[in-house]
């Protein structure tokens, strides 16, 4: 498994397992067999395609996309919206989302309540 302490600037692509204690300067995109663990920051937007996997403990300050046959949890806080669009999201109780959460198509989007919404 790969952890990141420290900074990386620019885009990154995810296809191994994956840590994030430190931040990306930068958009994420995880694709099959990436399992993503975020821990610290990312500033800039985290899509997640088929066959990958997120779990957000972090900040992430852009926006979130679930694509078909992708699976995120959300503890964490983020500030831009959420589409999923054909992927399994679950929002945990203690996550923030600063912006909309949207599901399209065969996506599966559960909100635990109490969860912060400030859409």
């Amino acid at each position: 498994m790969r952890e990141e302490r420290g900074q990386i600037r620019g885009d990154v692509v995810v296809h191994e397992p994956f840590t994030l204690w430190g931040s990306i300067a930068g958009n994420v995109r995880v694709v099959q067999g990436g399992k993503f663990y975020v821990r610290g920051a990312i500033y800039g937007n985290l899509a997640v395609e088929y066959g990958g996997r997120v779990h957000i403990f972090g900040n992430i300050s852009g926006n979130l996309l679930v694509q078909d046959g992708a699976k995120v949890i959300h503890s964490g806080v983020l500030g831009g919206d959420i589409s999923n669009t054909g992927g399994r999201l679950y929002v945990e109780s203690n996550a923030t989302v600063s912006g909309k959460v949207r599901t399209k198509g065969k996506g599966t989007t559960v909100i635990e309540p109490k969860t912060t919404l400030m859409e």
